[in-house]
């Protein structure tokens, strides 16, 4: 079966480096990542590049020390595929911005720049990396100059962009043929809305959105009833759920006007996103979005005895990557112990909401008979709402579809949740190989060095 071709559209905080060490850490006939694309979300967007680029320092200096006691490299997936970086939104489509700098730190991992410096990337190196190039290369000059100097830059494990990610994502999905490439989206749908408002027929070209976000029958992460993903950009994830729909406008939440986007490339940037186009002009397609909210990856989650187990002997023998991970690890850990009631000592645990989007990538169609997907439910998102924003809006009622009069209408549907022309049609994952499952498997395929 040839490898899942992916964009992931991330805010590198802790749970998502987790989600790209499994990428890049599994084996090169499961996944090829395309694209990682950065958005605002657990921290700012600098702050969230400035943690994707201090990965790639640590998986160098890892892939050295490996090599240097004897054991495979491995992260064979990124050595064979080398993905382009590229910068999004900073800000969400028309409200003030969320951050969970409570839970993942100022830096988006738990202080490990400021406890561990000798494991991020120079800043002054960083921080240019994704300025206006020279016309003849997508690199910087800062990146030219560094990876024409130092082989062992982190730079040369991919390759910086200068466009917006918006234009990424819609370039890659161009250039490919239809139905190949699968969106892996686990932070704030910012970047996405604004690519499938760029260009609507191309963005349907997608195979899949695999989005991490929302709560339906079970609490909220980020309010009583928002999950964090989804509150963070409650409008840009309303437009991407409206793709699934046979009706998009019927479940449109009002326009909005971006607040700070990069330029286009010539100078412009969008001031509004418009109504997408009706459904005939869509070719009658429809987004084939998959969710993976809290109800799903809340109860798949990595305990601190097993993780320590995994890596402690790692640190002590001098990996790189056991010493960064394990840094950011406990802080969050410890973050765990204060927030929540139940947590302590090894059993403390962090639900591993991202990793569960590249599992699906990986095994997903290999062993789909492990995995449930509920079909076509109609699930909306409360752009508005005072103490409701962000929230996942399901019909609870016990009630039969309606026979549909002109335009989709249902006599006394109020919001057309009884049409069968109306409304989304989500598909949501509700089981998967086993909730303890994921955890020894993310923990081997990054540290077991058996890849």
């Amino acid at each position: 079966m040839a490898p899942s071709r992916v964009i992931i559209d991330t805010d590198p905080g802790t749970d998502d480096v987790l989600a790209l060490l499994l990428a890049f850490c599994a084996s090169p006939e499961e996944i090829e990542v395309l694209l990682i694309s950065i958005t605002f979300g657990n921290v700012d967007a600098q702050n969230c590049l400035r943690n994707l680029v201090s990965m790639f320092h640590v998986i160098q200096k890892e892939m050295t020390w490996r090599r240097s006691q004897g054991m495979p490299e491995g992260f064979e997936t990124l050595k064979k595929f080398k993905p382009v970086v590229a910068v999004g939104a900073e800000d969400p489509l028309g409200d003030p911005r969320a951050k969970a700098a409570y839970f993942h730190g100022n830096d988006g991992l738990g202080g490990v720049h400021s406890s561990h410096p000798h494991h991020s990337y120079p800043a002054e190196i960083w921080n240019s990396l994704f300025n206006r190039p020279p016309s003849e290369t997508l690199l910087t000059t800062a990146a030219v100059d560094v990876v024409q100097t130092d082989l062992a830059s982190p730079i040369s494990l991919f390759t910086p962009s200068i466009r917006a990610s918006h234009l990424e994502m819609i370039k890659i999905l161009a250039d490919n043929p239809p139905g190949t490439i699968t969106i892996i989206a686990v932070g704030p749908l910012t970047n996405l809305a604004l690519a499938a408002s760029h260009s609507p027929n191309i963005f349907m070209r997608a195979k899949s959105v695999l989005v991490m976000g929302g709560a339906l029958y079970v609490p909220g992460n980020a309010t009583p009833v928002a999950e964090f993903n989804t509150l963070a950009d409650p409008s840009a994830a309303a437009r991407i759920f409206a793709l699934t729909s046979p009706d998009p406008a019927s479940t449109m939440p009002p326009t909005v006007s971006p607040k700070s986007l990069k330029s286009d490339g010539n100078g412009l940037q969008p001031t509004i996103l418009p109504p997408y186009p009706p459904t005939d002009a869509l070719d009658g397609k429809r987004l084939n979005v998959i969710l993976f909210p809290l109800d799903l990856t809340d109860v798949h989650y990595l305990r601190r005895d097993e993780f320590n187990a995994k890596t402690q002997p790692l640190i002590e023998a001098g990996s790189p990557l056991a010493e960064w991970v394990s840094a950011f690890l406990q802080a969050t850990f410890t973050r765990m112990e204060k927030l929540h009631h139940g947590q302590g000592g090894g059993g403390t645990h962090l639900s591993l909401h991202d990793p569960v989007c590249v599992w699906y990538a990986l095994i997903g169609e290999s062993l789909k008979e492990q995995w449930t997907i509920s079909e076509g439910e109609d699930i909306r998102v409360e752009t508005t709402g005072h103490w409701t924003k962000g929230m996942c809006v399901v019909d609870r009622r016990n009630r039969k579809m309606g026979e549909d009069g002109e335009g989709g209408e249902v006599l006394g549907d109020t919001g057309g949740w009884l049409s069968r022309r109306r409304g989304n049609r989500v598909r949501r994952c509700v089981g998967t190989p086993g909730e303890r499952a994921l955890a020894p498997a993310l923990l081997d395929i990054i540290f077991g060095h058996t890849r």
